[in-house]
């Protein structure tokens, strides 16, 4: 059964991208002050970007949910993955192929048993102890690493700093995880040299004159995966 704002004839992608193919993952508010949500979402796919998610807490569900329709339709367009935050009805009735929990949301248990066994879980973890578990949990299938740096996206965050990168690094893990917090072409270098191959931005692309460019910029600076 389909829902009222995910249409039935919205594109579907050739092939099913995976996560563990990602490098550049971006978050991005509803863009109301700029009104150009589908183009943006056009050109950051265009300049390479694998994942967009939608994060903005100031969104009412139905708002949401018509939003998240338009992520997937483009999404389509590009054969890229999408993703929601927090909200695991939000995940289920949009088919988010994608949801992103922090620490302090669902158990992991309960987000799998509402999201279902196809979607990839991702979670956010602040130190050592957290991204340890992380990699360990079968249900996690992503993880991510920050706050780096101090970000308005998170206020009252504490920043991590790049030791935390060099930890998930020395897991030596198969799983795929991200570099989050205030990453920008200013320090993309440091984090890769700490160990990171894949990072999470925010502004360094949603704030960009040409989204495009940026993200195609940030990718250069990105290892290959292996």
């Amino acid at each position: 059964m389909s829902h009222p704002f995910v249409t039935d004839d919205a594109p579907i992608a050739k092939s099913t991208p995976s996560v563990a193919d990602a490098r550049l993952y971006v978050c991005t508010d509803a863009r109301r002050e700029r009104g150009d949500f589908a183009d943006f979402l056009r050109a950051a796919y265009a300049g390479g970007v694998d994942i967009i998610q939608l994060r903005d807490k100031s969104l009412e569900a139905a708002e949401e949910l018509e939003l998240l329709a338009v992520l997937r339709s483009v999404a389509a367009e590009f054969g890229k993955l999408w993703a929601v935050n927090d909200r695991a009805d939000i995940a289920m009735l949009s088919g988010a192929p994608v949801f992103h929990i922090g620490q302090k949301d669902l158990r992991l248990p309960d987000a799998r048993s509402l999201v279902g066994p196809s979607v990839g879980i991702g979670l956010s973890s602040h130190d050592p102890a957290q991204a340890s578990a992380a990699d360990a949990d079968p249900l996690v299938d992503y993880f991510c690493v920050g706050p780096l740096w101090a970000t308005p996206t998170k206020p009252g965050r504490s920043a991590v700093g790049l030791g935390l990168v060099e930890h998930a690094a020395s897991l030596n893990t198969t799983k795929p995880w991200f570099a989050i917090g205030g990453v920008d072409l200013g320090n993309v270098d440091a984090v890769v040299a700490a160990g990171a191959s894949r990072i999470v931005v925010v502004r360094a692309v949603t704030d960009a004159k040409d989204p495009t460019a940026a993200a195609q910029e940030l990718l250069s600076r990105l290892p290959e995966l292996g």
